[in-house]
């Protein structure tokens, strides 16, 4: 290990550190409020999940099973021990009594995911695994067990079969409208749920510094002594205010076939939700617990999700945001504010008949050539 406490392959070796467990924590402790109401919604539908796991025979996920096994390396205490700590570490501190695989995949892209309809599976790649470090990797298996206790893994499957059976049907006289808003919704489900994840990758690893480092490195890559977490969390910031009603229509289109949100905003996000007081009263062991997730209101859950969605319009300094709130305000001269925002789709129209003096009088050439004469 060189003097610097990291190994030579740059990796960071932090020492043993004792983190808070959260014994019988259900998922809604750490749930954005808009994934929580679907959820809670899903999770009433008596037998929904367990028709659809009935039917994963159907579905590709027995083929992805097999390859995985046949062409990946499962995580164990003989394979990836260090991962395989963390896996059981992760699964300790947020009570899930059944530990579901892991495997590493060789691919080069940073990427993580928890799919499976009868158990979920864990899947991360080469790329991430050798782009971040102990406490980043941490972070990460945590996000990726946050989803195996929201049921995400099922739900997932479950929707996107569904999506499957809906695109069948797209012949249907404004079939391909409803499709749309059917991908639209679920995809936006999908962004809230991966905030949630990252939440439960911050109650994992405890170090807010390495879940930040982490996006900030999916973002930018292993670069770190050329990145700093202000300056990523600035640019969240300038992304929200900055630019006109033009900016904000292409900030709407770029995020709609994401199935993540950026990873500036989802850094942003994670601190805001970190510092909150909801964060803190988790940290003090006051959370829902997974014996009341039967008991838990539809309505109630819904009515949190819209309260979410309005506190973050009104809070926004996106200026579609704005204008939105001030037209909910009552605002006037909207028709106007409008036009302005917009103003940068057009060039601005050359005068018609040339410039004009002060007292309307316009200027004629001046010289044979038009240029002004010495």
């Amino acid at each position: 290990m060189s003097d610097d406490g990291r190994e030579q392959t740059g990796r960071e070796r932090v020492p043993s550190r004792q983190r808070r467990r959260f014994p019988g924590i259900s998922s809604r402790a750490y749930e954005h409020p808009a994934d929580r109401s679907a959820l809670v919604a899903l999770r009433k539908l008596s037998g929904f999940d367990t028709v659809f796991k009935a039917l994963s025979g159907l579905l590709p996920e027995r083929s992805l099973r097999l390859l995985f096994l046949s062409d990946s390396v499962r995580v164990s205490e003989r394979q990836f021990a260090h991962l395989h700590d963390m896996l059981l570490d992760a699964c300790y501190i947020l009570d899930l009594e059944k530990v579901p695989p892991m495997y590493v995949t060789q691919d080069p892209q940073p990427n993580a995911m928890c799919i499976g309809l009868d158990e979920p599976v864990i899947v991360l790649t080469t790329g991430l695994v050798e782009l971040l470090d102990e406490e980043e990797t941490r972070a990460v298996v945590g996000h990726e067990v946050g989803h195996a206790l929201s049921g995400h893994s099922v739900y997932r499957t479950v929707l996107l079969f569904l999506t499957t059976l809906a695109l069948k049907v797209a012949w249907i006289p404004l079939g391909n409208l409803a499709v749309m808003a059917l991908v639209t919704a679920l995809r936006e489900w999908f962004r809230k749920s991966e905030l949630s994840a990252d939440r439960a990758g911050l109650l994992v690893g405890q170090d807010l510094r390495a879940s930040m480092r982490g996006l900030m490195k999916l973002a930018g890559g292993n670069h770190l002594h050329e990145m700093n977490v202000d300056a990523f969390l600035e640019q969240a910031e300038e992304y929200d205010a900055g630019g006109d009603l033009r900016d904000s229509v292409l900030k709407i289109l770029n995020v709609l076939p994401r199935s993540h949100p950026f990873a500036t905003i989802r850094a942003a996000e994670l601190k805001r939700w970190a510092e909150s007081r909801d964060h803190q009263r988790l940290m003090d062991g006051h959370y829902p617990r997974r014996s009341e997730d039967k008991d838990a209101s539809v309505g109630d859950s819904f009515r949190e999700s819209a309260a979410s969605y309005k506190s973050d319009v009104k809070g926004s300094k996106d200026p579609l945001m704005k204008l939105v709130t001030d037209l909910a305000g009552g605002a006037g001269d909207l028709g106007g504010r409008v036009r302005r925002g917009f103003d940068g789709f057009r060039s601005p129209a050359p005068p018609k008949d040339g410039p004009q003096n002060g007292d309307g009088s316009q200027d004629g050439p001046r010289g044979a050539s038009g240029q002004n004469g010495e």
